[in-house]
């Protein structure tokens, strides 16, 4: 997204961002049969070439453009601005502005954004971490909201005090309690919603909160295997997997040697998959808890 505020661009410069059709036409910079025939509106009066599906990065561009460059970009964008992990190209664009007739994939708001809560970063203005967690965190189901504070921090290594610091100055803003709930819940250890997903079913079902990314060294000391989450004194941890490298031999097999090298140091894992229901996951973890709590 670099480059999006500065004037004049080449033809190709054209092609491979968002742009506003009238300023380019009027600078001379393409013809109005070229943008007729070779781009199309993504947004009132912004293009993009034909044959670009927009990824989330260009729709923000392009909302920010839409907006006459006035507005401040929020929520899900900000994060992936970020670097937050996990934000689908899909997601909506949030904007802070004062315009309640946005297109479809944008959704304005017109919020108090105080001096301080946001800044420029790859030429567009963000909401800061702290402010975009302030907003991700209050709103939504609570599942949702920790997952996209804990990608967020693991991002940015974003604190709670920094998020309480922002909503001190918004004492009356909705969904306040809920985002005191979700920061005490964030954890930058998380690295997929799956795996937020995994350690708030183990919380809510009363057991202690697991910590997350265990080290446990390797044999003979060199580097560390890292578990997903767990509870170290009795040696039992949940992990997520999602199947992605099953195709991958070099990666199953570097798998099944630490499962194995695990076990024989007395760690007992739970492996979790996408199609094991809440019910069975909490099944399996009562039976191993006993087992190693007797």
């Amino acid at each position: 997204m670099n480059g999006v505020l500065v004037g004049k661009r080449s033809q190709h410069a054209f092609m491979d961002q968002p742009f506003i059709g009238s300023e380019a036409i009027a600078s001379g910079a393409l013809e109005r049969r070229y943008v007729r025939r070779n781009c199309r509106a993504i947004m009132p009066n912004v293009y993009l070439a034909k044959q670009i599906e927009p990824s989330l990065s260009q729709r923000t561009v392009a909302a920010y453009l839409w907006s006459g460059r006035e507005a401040v970009i929020a929520g899900l964008a900000a994060a992936s601005i970020h670097g937050s992990k996990y934000v689908d190209d899909d997601a909506t664009v949030e904007l802070i502005w004062k315009n309640a007739r946005a297109p479809r994939g944008v959704k304005t708001r017109d919020d108090l954004l105080l001096p301080g809560e946001f800044d420029v970063r790859a030429g567009l203005p963000v909401t800061t971490p702290a402010r975009t967690a302030f907003d991700l965190g209050r709103r939504g189901r609570i599942g949702m909201a920790v997952a996209r504070l804990d990608a967020l921090a693991a991002a940015t290594q974003l604190k709670p005090r920094d998020v309480f610091d922002v909503a001190a100055s918004h004492r009356h803003t909705r969904g306040l309690r809920q985002l005191e709930k979700a920061l005490d819940l964030m954890d930058a250890g998380a690295e997929s919603p799956k795996e937020t997903w995994l350690r708030l079913l183990a919380i809510d079902d009363g057991y202690p909160r697991p910590r997350t990314q265990i080290p446990v060294a390797k044999p003979h000391g060199w580097g560390y295997y890292y578990l997903d989450m767990g509870w170290e004194h009795i040696m039992l941890a949940l992990e997520y997997d999602g199947g992605q490298h099953w195709d991958n031999a070099q990666r199953v097999a570097y798998d099944i040697e630490r499962a194995e090298y695990l076990h024989d140091v007395g760690w007992n894992v739970i492996r979790v998959m996408k199609k094991h229901r809440a019910a069975d996951v909490l099944s399996r973890l009562r039976r191993a808890w006993s087992k190693t709590t007797r």
